[in-house]
């Protein structure tokens, strides 16, 4: 029961979130026991960031919230490579991206909680 909510300076169009999707749903397979099957993937796009009391033309705030715990090796690999994809995909320098992790105790879907 992933969720990756990403708010990101530049323009996505379509193509580009679809592309982000699909990497970011193999992504967060490199935290044991997840999987697409219950991702969610929010996009917020062309959203005023300020970083060191400056307004950023290029970056990113991504927020991955879990069901349960994982590992620092696994959240390690996770960052890395949400940075590259941001990175290659949108020109996001690594150095203008923020990550947030959330482990959740209680996370509810159709109807009951887990």
């Amino acid at each position: 029961m992933p969720f990756i909510d990403s708010k990101v300076t530049v323009k996505l169009n379509k193509e580009k979130k679809d592309i982000l999707k699909a990497k970011l749903a193999n992504i967060i397979k490199n935290i044991p026991g997840k999987s697409e099957n219950y991702l969610m993937i929010g996009f917020q796009d062309e959203y005023s960031l300020y970083f060191q009391g400056k307004e950023l033309n290029y970056g990113a705030f991504i927020e991955v919230k879990i069901f349960g715990k994982a590992s620092k090796e696994s959240l390690d690999k996770v960052t890395k490579e949400i940075c590259e994809l941001y990175e290659l995909e949108l020109n996001i320098p690594q150095n203008a991206i923020y990550i947030k992790y959330e482990e959740v105790e209680n996370w509810g879907f159709n109807g009951f909680n887990f």
